[in-house]
């Protein structure tokens, strides 16, 4: 085991590649000297750079093996930087090669110092590369508001708010009930500059229509019956924060003249007030319903809709979520089951295969409350499918093969993470593959343990 960066040299001339090998002591050198064994090591050892002969056998004296080669090392390894060397008409071979995405071309005779260079340069870009994505994947997974997700439909989602947290524009979350949408917006706030300042969080839906005024603008004392003092309302108290307004649609239309006033002139005046009031706060609005369809009927202005949706995320429920319904199943489980002082430890396979089966209709409310119903009920240590109410059932599986084998590698992959906790070493045995070919797939599926 050694922490020195991996590169591998692929060169048929010994007596060369014992040169590049001594040259190169400050890195991890593995060596091959045909496209066989270079394919292997690159699948066995994932060297971050690659030097590569084009002059391979059994065509030692053309180029054909080694672009089936460089082809290859990328089809397997995309992000790997392979610095290509030749004899055999270099500025030609050099103009293809890097058409077909070799990081860097040198002809031969190989001038050490200088492809010594390019070498440190690639190891160097590589480096900055893979930071940038483990930082771009920071926040996925159970991280962005909370949200727990392997799925690929949803962890773009999750980057995409990540993404928008920090332009001071208004934001529109779509999607059914259930699927997280105030988890979203609150991750939004949390990521934003304005992380400091108050989430406040109002439901259009749930409050009458003659008192949702009052909630959002606030009121003086004495402008109703029962206004016995002065009260900010929800827009005043996200001064500097964020507002959530949940189900936007069922907002009224006389009302909606009066927000789209605010987000105009981003002042208020409280009912019964006559003072214009300064508020810098940021919107965040969601509803399960077509707002489009909304303002074609004219129940929805349209002059509103474009100030609240500078930025429209829409946000896949459970049953989109390839592999989530399983792993959300897991958390809650354990959650519950600390809670209640249950004796239950996990699901069974039958349990399993149901959670994976069924539509989801409620999407994670609906999940959630399964799982806690299943809690209680189990007798024993492992939920049943009958413990959640659901009956076995097998999805309609898709036609295209290709589909359906990537279909089956994330599903496997997904409950192998959710049995095994996480544990890429767990998850492999599962599998019945290396960690090397785990890490593979992962990265190929855009999965996350």
């Amino acid at each position: 085991m050694t922490d020195k960066p991996k590169l591998l040299i692929v060169e048929d001339d010994l007596g060369l590649q014992r040169q590049l090998r001594w040259a190169y002591e400050g890195y991890d050198v593995i060596t091959a000297v045909d496209r066989t064994a270079a394919i292997d090591a690159v699948r066995a050892e994932e060297p971050a750079v690659v030097t590569l002969d084009l002059g391979l056998p059994p065509d030692p004296d053309g180029t054909r093996e080694g672009f089936a080669t460089l082809a290859e090392i990328l089809r397997i390894k995309p992000d790997t930087k392979v610095i290509v060397a030749s004899g055999h008409g270099a500025r030609e071979s050099a103009l293809q090669a890097i058409a077909d995405g070799a990081w860097d071309f040198y002809a031969k005779p190989i001038d050490i110092d200088a492809l010594g260079l390019s070498v440190a340069r690639a190891f160097h870009v590589h480096a900055l590369e893979t930071e940038n994505r483990r930082l771009a994947a920071r926040g996925t997974g159970a991280g962005l508001g909370g949200i727990i997700t392997a799925a690929p439909e949803m962890l773009k989602v999750t980057r995409t708010i990540e993404r928008v947290a920090g332009a001071d524009v208004s934001v529109m979350l779509l999607g059914a009930s259930g699927t997280g949408k105030e988890l979203l917006a609150r991750g939004l706030h949390d990521a934003s500059p304005r992380s400091k300042g108050a989430f406040v969080a109002i439901n259009c839906a749930a409050i009458p229509e003659t008192l949702l005024e009052s909630e959002l603008f606030g009121h003086e004392k004495g402008a109703f019956t029962g206004a016995v003092k002065t009260t900010e309302g929800k827009i005043e108290q996200a001064q500097g924060g964020t507002l959530f307004l949940d189900e936007i649609g069922d907002v009224p239309l006389p009302l909606q003249v009066k927000l789209l006033r605010f987000l105009q002139e981003r002042t208020i005046e409280r009912i019964g007030g006559r003072k214009a009031i300064a508020v810098d706060t940021r919107i965040v609005c969601a509803t399960h319903q077509d707002v489009d369809a909304m303002v074609a009927a004219g129940s929805f202005r349209e002059d509103l809709y474009y100030r609240l949706a500078e930025i429209v995320v829409r946000i896949p429920s459970l049953a989109e979520r390839s592999g989530d319904a399983v792993l959300l199943a897991q958390h809650f489980l354990k959650s519950y089951a600390k809670s209640m002082h249950s004796a239950v430890t996990g699901l069974s396979p039958d349990a399993r295969a149901a959670i994976a089966a069924w539509g989801w209709p409620g999407n994670v409310r609906e999940l959630e409350n399964r799982m806690k119903r299943a809690v209680i009920m189990a007798e024993g240590k492992l939920v049943t499918a009958a413990d959640l109410d659901l009956a076995e059932g097998e999805a309609e599986p898709p036609i295209n093969l290709r589909a359906a084998r990537e279909s089956a590698d994330r599903s496997a992959i997904a409950h192998a993470l959710a049995r095994a906790d996480g544990n890429i070493s767990n998850t492999a045995k599962l599998l019945g593959v290396s960690r090397p070919t785990l890490y593979d797939l992962l990265k190929s599926y855009d999965l996350h343990a």
